[in-house]
């Protein structure tokens, strides 16, 4: 008949069956087509093809059952569509990424590139950061989950030290012992987030229910609510998944007589509903540490139920306990003459594995206990409703020792000093809510946008409480009996004293209520992926409620309620230029708020706190310090596209900041106090680096160079009985130059070596606005290394080594008088015993 049949493989029996019913095969009725429209959709995808000079193809028409003729495409159309779908989908395959023959793991992370899982291509916050991270105008460092296992951390304290651009404070001030991070140089121990929503209070976090941690550098109120200057760190939590049933064991035997076991079960109960289980026990030593213990239990439930594809509703709950006996550090020396260099005792002889708490006294536990209710509703293609609800408590419960202010003597291994109790027993109530709406939606310009307007509702209750028969840091100072001096610096040898049971608490809490309600908007309005246009707004009606007790002349003195309120408005913009679809090029610009009591858990004015007294005078209520940043950078996709290059310069500048100030008073007198409305400026370079270089060579690192000046100061000049100015000191508590860099290679099938270096440059101590050039920790360098083995596709080794060259190094130097050090782990081993089914 002079018909020609199509090859099978350019036949349309899939696209009609893909028309469901809609369509019945009339016998006897053709049409013709060009062949050469199918030609020039494969060959515009670089795919194989048949060319132009095939003859005209002839198959059977299918008959439309009744619908609106507007609605009907025509036979040329479904051909046309099917050809250039076929095409899309053969260059799809040609370069996307390649994963293992196996296929995805079960429980892969939903955020990275699943061929390169150092390489996380979208933060959690999809509405609030739509774009991949390589067009989002702001620098996000994203651990993942398998970074976080291959830098062998299992605390987010652990995660934290290992990135550059971040560093530990202590527990100064009345503030709590715990996670106090310092991002770009700014405190940002109330600025963690649990799924998007303010972990209020310091705390010690597990990462055992962690699928990763996102850490946002740079002024994010906008996206964040109140503080947020450095930027904000976000721990992404564990959510069941309907992909696949799995079921893991993780067995870790450590030199540090560490043993843990964490156990992470995911059960699809069928094609809607699934749930997730997961537990963790860890009785552990602090390697290069006597006595110290550090146990901790812990687990959590997670389920996800979607009844039809336009609903998701998730809930969850995570507790964890950790105990054991706390290590507040080693002494620092100060020597008698300016001429001689002091540093941590350790460093001039001492035994770096002195502990100089009493073992039958001092104890500490973290607990939290998290519950949360998630639910999405798509109410049309373009608009997602979801809301968050969150319910929490934690507490901080602990005695511990501080080993400061020693007496110094000839020989110096005849040095004493004070040890001094620091208790606290704090509580921390959180209730909040989230409600959010993002429209996407086109314009006359082209400009496709991802619209989000959010109202957020949070209610945060502290109560702090400390045990009586102790000296222990209060609200104005020290007070109250049960110091012990003479406790030696090189050999203390009151370490197992025995103890009776603590006094109990004293009854005299101080308590602390912030009610925050907040609205934001926001838009990203992306221009054919040519330019990116992004911005938002929001504004916090901050309400925060003080009452309880403080020490006046070292007696307890009940203060009534102190109130404040504040209205925070802050803002953000962007602009992203994309040169080429791998590459981005930005400048955003961005403002936060530090009111009074943001930090939350201070008990005194000069750390965030809105307390009664310092050191007997009336406290002084200020006005939010305002920080404002602008940033320029640029981010690639490399090495088809599975490797994640970022750069940027940026500033960041606080104005109407808090400083000490020394003034005359009465009869010649000198009296200290915090005056608000001097500000200091941040500035610097942040490169990071995540992904793969090649199919088998991973890495994930970052270099941070800053500079910070204190550029504004109340303080005058030159006056010999105050202060000199602090105008053009640094920031304390900056480590100004620090780099890490994991990296692994893939030997074979079997085997994988990595490792990883860390770098921290020299932290000063100081006043809570400038540093004290005359006391600091040292800079370092440590050197980590693991191996790992995939005996079968279920069970695998991995034999980790932490502080190779076990170099003696610090975490966190404590700012007083009279300071102390905190000492991190030496040199430990893990075995990690792996089963995944």
């Amino acid at each position: 008949m002079g018909m020609a049949r199509t090859p099978r493989s350019l036949r349309s029996t899939a696209a009609r069956g893909s028309f469901g019913s809609n369509f019945d095969v009339a016998a006897g009725k053709t049409v013709s087509t060009v062949a050469s429209l199918i030609a020039v959709a494969s060959v515009s995808t670089g795919a194989q093809a048949q060319q132009s000079t095939l003859p005209p193809v002839n198959v059977d028409a299918p008959k439309e059952r009744p619908r609106s003729t507007a609605a009907k495409p025509t036979p040329e159309q479904v051909r046309a569509r099917n050809a250039l779908r076929r095409a899309a989908q053969r260059q799809q395959a040609a370069t996307g990424p390649v994963l293992d023959a196996a296929g995805p793991a079960p429980d892969r992370n939903p955020y990275a590139d699943p061929a390169a899982p150092y390489k996380v291509d979208h933060v959690q916050a999809g509405g609030k950061f739509p774009e991949k991270l390589v067009d989002t105008p702001k620098s996000i460092t994203v651990l993942s989950k398998e970074v976080l296992e291959d830098k062998n951390a299992t605390t987010l304290k652990q995660a934290i030290l290992s990135t550059a651009g971040v560093t530990l404070g202590t527990g100064e001030g009345g503030n709590a012992f715990g996670d106090r991070f310092f991002i770009r140089g700014f405190d940002a121990r109330n600025d963690v987030f649990i799924d998007g929503v303010r972990d209020s209070g310091v705390s010690v976090r597990e990462n055992f229910f962690t699928e990763q941690v996102e850490i946002l550098r740079g002024p994010g109120s906008t996206f964040a609510g109140r503080g947020t200057a450095g930027g904000a760190i976000n721990i992404v939590t564990k959510q069941a998944t309907t992909e696949k049933s799995f079921y893991n064991m993780d067995t870790t035997f450590g030199t540090d007589k560490t043993k843990r076991v964490v156990l992470d079960v995911n059960q699809v109960i069928d094609s809607t509903w699934s749930v997730r289980a997961g537990g963790m026990f860890q009785d552990a030593g602090v390697a290069g540490r006597d006595y110290v213990k550090d146990n901790r239990d812990g687990a959590f439930v997670a389920t996800t139920w979607k009844p039809i594809d336009a609903v998701k509703i998730q809930a969850n709950y995570i507790h964890t306990e950790l105990t054991g006996l706390p290590d507040f550090g080693v002494p620092y020396y100060r020597p008698s003459t300016a001429s001689t260099a002091g540093g941590p005792f350790p460093d001039f002889g001492a035994n770096r594995n002195n502990w100089y708490g009493f073992a039958n006294r001092d104890f500490f536990r973290t607990g939290q206990d998290i519950g949360s209710l998630n639910a999405e509703v798509q109410i049309t293609p373009d608009l997602l409703i979801t809301n968050k609800f969150r319910d929490s408590y934690s507490t901080q419960n602990y005695i511990g020792t501080l080993p400061e202010g020693p007496v110094l003597a000839t020989p110096l291994s005849a040095s004493t000093l004070s040890a001094n109790p620091q208790s606290r027993f704090q509580t921390v109530n959180v209730i909040a809510n989230q409600t959010e709406a993002t429209y996407k939606f086109n314009d006359d310009a082209g400009f496709k946008h991802t619209a989000l307007a959010g109202f957020e509702y949070d209610n945060e209750r502290l109560s702090i409480d400390k045990y009586l028969g102790l000296s222990s840091e209060a609200l104005g100072g020290f007070s109250g009996t049960g110091s012990l001096s003479g406790v030696s610096v090189f050999n203390p040898q009151f370490t197992n004293l025995p103890f009776g049971i603590p006094g109990g608490l004293s009854g005299l809490p101080t308590k602390v209520t912030i009610d925050t309600k907040s609205v934001y908007v926001m838009d990203s309005a992306n221009y054919n992926d040519l330019l990116i246009l992004n911005g938002g707004f929001r504004y916090d009606d901050y309400n925060i409620k003080v009452s309880g007790y403080g020490t006046v002349g070292g007696v307890a003195n009940t203060f009534g309620q102190q109130q404040q309120e504040y209205g925070l408005p802050n803002f953000n913009l962007g602009l992203t230029l994309k040169p080429l679809p791998n590459g981005s090029v930005y400048v955003a610009y961005a403002t936060s708020s530090n009111p009074v009591g943001a930090e939350f858990d201070g008990t005194s004015v000069q750390y965030g706190g809105l307390a009664p007294s310092l050191n007997g005078n009336p406290n002084q209520i200020f006005g939010p310090e305002k920080n404002k940043a602008i940033e320029l950078g640029t981010k690639w996709e490399l090495f088809n596209r599975h490797l994640l290059l970022t750069a940027a310069l940026f500033q960041t500048e606080k104005d109407n900041a808090r400083e000490s100030r020394n003034v005359a008073g009465a009869g010649g007198s000198i009296v200290s106090l915090i005056t608000a409305g001097a500000a200091y400026r941040i500035r610097g370079i942040d490169l990071g680096v995540g992904g793969k270089i090649t199919d088998k060579w991973s890495v994930f690192g970052g270099l941070v160079l800053m500079q910070s000046e204190v550029t504004k100061s109340l303080i005058p000049p030159a006056n010999p009985i105050l202060y000199a100015t602090n105008v053009g000191l640094p920031l304390s508590n900056v480590a100004h130059q620090s780099f890490s860099m994991l990296s692994k290679y893939q030997l074979n099938d079997t085997w994988e070596l990595g490792g990883q270096a860390v770098y921290r440059s020299k932290i000063y101590g100081g006043t809570f606005l400038a540093a004290n050039q005359g006391t600091s920790i040292p800079s370092y360098w440590r050197f980590d290394a693991f191996a790992e083995a995939k005996i079968d596709k279920n069970w695998q080794l991995k034999l980790f080594v932490n502080n190779i060259f076990d170099k003696r190094y610090y975490d966190a130097l404590y700012q007083s008088a009279a300071p102390f050090v905190l000492e991190a782990p030496g040199r430990a081993a893990y075995l990690v015993i792996s089963a995944r089914y």
